[in-house]
């Protein structure tokens, strides 16, 4: 890439902005948020990101060459909804193989039994600290893509965020263009195959002098991570966990997000005509709240990292579970009840208990975004973020966030921090295949909104046919009848952000709001951005890739031909 491609995106960013919309040029191109090609799209966050994308595509790298650099530069242009320490799940369509693989990109509570000890004695600091910091986990996610899926080193792969770095203006900027280099320079020095080049690439930063930096870090910022901790970091990969909703197969990560409750409320609106109700209809709403309500209440009861707890994905996903949950959803009224069911038994209900609303103010801060097609037919979607919270950047340049606490100190609880425990996290990608084939990546962020979101483009694309720049800009909804996923307080019922409480875009009709309060719903509006959605949908017919992002949520997109 020449020196001049993303410092020229700066300087032209400045005097090629249109008046009333968020646009962004790159060389010859103009980035917007939507654009069709059928040689490759990016849709992302900032649009420096997507052009970083975009370069890669055109230089002949495959999706996960350009999702690798489109995640980079995600942590400069989006930095403070990601970060180079944070956290990247990612979902990859591999076109040779023809599967689905999840990497976890997800990094771990510390390894040492007196932090946690520390963390069920004081609690898990929720408004922002270092002790809350989980491994670093970006980095190894970014390299294990690139081995695993892609074409190009490391070296490559971070020149646009370098460039980025360089012409930026903050301290850490600097900081950072020098860890990172040190990275290229190991890879450039050591001799053999371009997976043991990006390895040890990678094994510096975990293993080497930055790790050493990072553990000094660590120390003197009262983190309880060590470099023990980074040495034993691995991005797993992992099978994900899929179902079929009317003849599509949507993929998730596992139980340590929060993905697989989509894929259970998915089951059970496939038993709703929701098409006969109407898009946006009190009908329709009120049947995807109340099938919401359902998915979440199972989250918060059984989900965890399955590597340290037994999670009945297979009974939360089974026929006769979802039959008697489907039961529960009356058409004439809201339930005000946090009602997870009993996937052993069966039995619908495991509990009932009306929840007092949270008085809780816990700061969130994150996400961002990032879907990849390519020409080849493989394709990638994934949520980085790094839930900075008042973190700080250490001499390094790199700053990590406080995911641990999505843990908590409940005795018994799936989700409960132990050492070298992943914490269940909100960030969840979505891949949808049709006959064998991809058809939709969509990544959204927006926290404990991210998969009410995607099951606002699902069901607008295959239930509505829209195209992903009819489905990112329709009217949506959601609810907030569910525990927040950043408050580790561990009485759990305490943590419930609003108890029957729902909220939809004010172009929702009057009267469908009025009717959805006659059905006991609390309804508030909003005219701002519900959540920040990213979707491509690849249409083999005719061999074309639509790309788009919400514009209202500063999203961006675009595609080559």
């Amino acid at each position: 890439m020449s020196r001049c491609g993303i410092n020229v995106l700066f300087m032209l960013f400045h005097f090629l902005v249109l008046p009333g919309f968020e646009l962004t040029a790159r060389g010859d191109d103009l980035i917007t948020w939507k654009g069709s090609g059928r040689g490759g799209a990016v849709a992302a966050g900032k649009a420096e990101s997507v052009a970083a994308g975009i370069w890669m595509l055109k230089q002949g790298g495959n999706a996960a060459d350009a999702a690798a650099a489109t995640l980079l530069a995600l942590a400069i242009t989006d930095y403070g909804l990601f970060a180079i320490g944070g956290e990247v799940p990612l979902l990859i369509y591999d076109a040779g193989k023809k599967e689905v693989k999840v990497l976890s990109g997800l990094g771990s509570a510390p390894l040492d039994p007196e932090a946690i000890k520390w963390y069920y004695e004081n609690g898990i600091p929720a408004n922002g600290s270092m002790k809350s910091a989980p491994v670093p986990g970006a980095i190894d996610l970014v390299i294990t893509a690139l081995r695993l899926y892609g074409t190009v080193s490391f070296s490559q792969a971070v020149q646009p965020t370098l460039e980025l770095l360089d012409a930026g203006e903050k301290p850490w900027h600097s900081d950072l263009a020098v860890t990172l280099r040190k990275m290229t320079a190991r890879e450039d020095e050591t001799a053999g195959t371009r997976v043991e080049k990006l390895t040890a690439a990678r094994d510096r930063f975990y293993k080497g002098d930055i790790a050493d930096d990072l553990e000094d870090w660590y120390i003197k910022s009262g983190a309880f991570l060590r470099k023990r901790d980074l040495e034993n970091h691995r991005t797993r990969v992992e099978d994900p966990v899929s179902v079929t909703y009317r003849g599509y197969r949507i993929f998730k990560c596992g139980p340590w997000t929060q993905g697989p409750y989509l894929c259970q409320t998915l089951r059970l609106l496939e038993g709703f005509k929701l098409q006969e109700m109407g898009h946006l209809s009190s009908s329709y709403i009120h049947t995807v709240i109340e099938s919401l309500k359902l998915g979440l209440a199972d989250r918060d009861e059984y989900y965890g990292d399955p590597l340290f707890t037994e999670v009945p994905m297979k009974l939360l996903l089974a026929d006769e579970y979802t039959v008697l949950r489907r039961k529960l959803i009356d058409p004439a009224k809201a339930s005000a009840a946090i009602r997870p069911g009993n996937p052993y038994g069966p039995g619908p209900i495991k509990d009932g208990d009306e929840p007092v609303e949270s008085t809780s103010n816990i700061p969130v801060q994150d996400t961002t975004t990032c879907v990849v097609a390519d020409r080849w037919g493989n394709v990638v979607a994934a949520t980085p973020s790094a839930n900075l919270v008042g973190n700080r950047p250490g001499p390094s340049g790199v700053t990590q966030g406080n995911r641990i606490r999505s843990l908590n100190t409940t005795s018994g609880h799936p989700n409960r921090v132990q050492a070298g425990k992943r914490p269940r996290i909100t960030l969840t990608p979505t891949l949808v295949l049709k006959e064998g084939k991809p058809v939709l990546a969509i990544s959204v962020a927006g926290g404990d909104l991210q998969d009410q979101t995607s099951l606002n483009m699902i069901l607008n694309h295959v239930d509505f046919g829209m195209l992903p720049e009819q489905a990112v800009t329709a009217p949506r909804f959601n609810t907030f009848h569910h525990q927040g996923s950043f408050d580790p307080n561990p009485d759990r019922q305490a943590t419930v952000v609003g108890p029957g409480r729902m909220r939809a875009n004010k172009a929702v009709a009057v009267e469908v709001l009025r009717e959805l309060e006659e059905r006991g719903h609390k309804v508030s509006t909003t005219g701002g951005a519900i959540a920040y959605p990213v979707m491509i949908y690849i249409d083999h017919a005719n061999r074309m890739i639509h790309a788009a992002g919400d514009p209202k949520a500063g999203r961006h997109a675009a595609a080559i031909d």
